[in-house]
């Protein structure tokens, strides 16, 4: 019996020891923390199928980034906003390339001199993409709920389609005003003007003096 009281404590304290040295082990970030119920994620989504390849002409001469804040307040008439309706801050980061498309360009865009030392370049208006919004910089900074709405929330999904639509749209009328456009025909016609010269032209553009 001796010899057996022996080994129960012998292994009682080697049962101690080891529980102290993983709590020591964990208090100093070495061993990470003991959780049961710890959670994991298997991302199970299917690779990317190609459904199409497109031949691209098009030109990106600039590239504008913006941030936009969208405040959307939803009421409901007749009741107060602490019982039903929702306002929303929505923060959205995204980008909007202006490009020149060459594709449908016509024959007569490029008119060189008899003698081939001139040639006048004849530029698509160039055009705006439509924005990019960066999920990752894009974010609901704050949002006020009614009784309601707030329960609601428990049992449905939050929509936020409509945010991201409103700052799109936000993003695309500031670089209309941006000044991108024009940014972008400067642009293109230095990279022709390069080009061209480069191959021994003297290079014009409708309505300006020649480079």
């Amino acid at each position: 019996m001796g010899v057996k009281k022996s080994w129960v404590r012998l292994g009682a304290f080697a049962l101690a020891g080891i529980l102290i040295v993983a709590a020591a082990l964990q208090l100093t970030g070495l061993l990470p923390k003991l959780n049961p119920f710890g959670t994991s994620t298997v991302d199970r989504s299917q690779p990317a199928v190609l459904q199409a390849v497109r031949d691209l002409s098009q030109y990106h001469a600039a590239v504008g980034d913006y941030q936009v804040i969208v405040d959307i307040e939803r009421d409901v008439k007749w009741v107060p906003a602490s019982i039903a309706g929702e306002r929303t801050l929505f923060v959205a980061a995204g980008s909007v390339d202006a490009y020149v498309d060459f594709g449908p360009i016509v024959e007569n865009a490029l008119t060189v001199s008899e003698d081939r030392r001139t040639v006048e370049v004849r530029l698509p208006e160039p055009q705006l993409a439509k924005p990019n919004l960066d999920n990752q910089r894009s974010y609901v900074f704050g949002q006020e709920r009614g009784l309601v709405d707030r329960l609601s929330a428990l049992v449905t999904v939050p929509q936020q389609q409509q945010f991201h639509v409103a700052a799109e749209q936000r993003i695309a009328d500031a670089a209309q005003r941006s000044g991108l456009i024009e940014r972008a025909r400067a642009n293109t016609k230095a990279m022709l003007t390069g080009m061209l010269t480069a191959l021994g032209f003297q290079v014009t553009f409708p309505g300006e003096p020649a480079g």
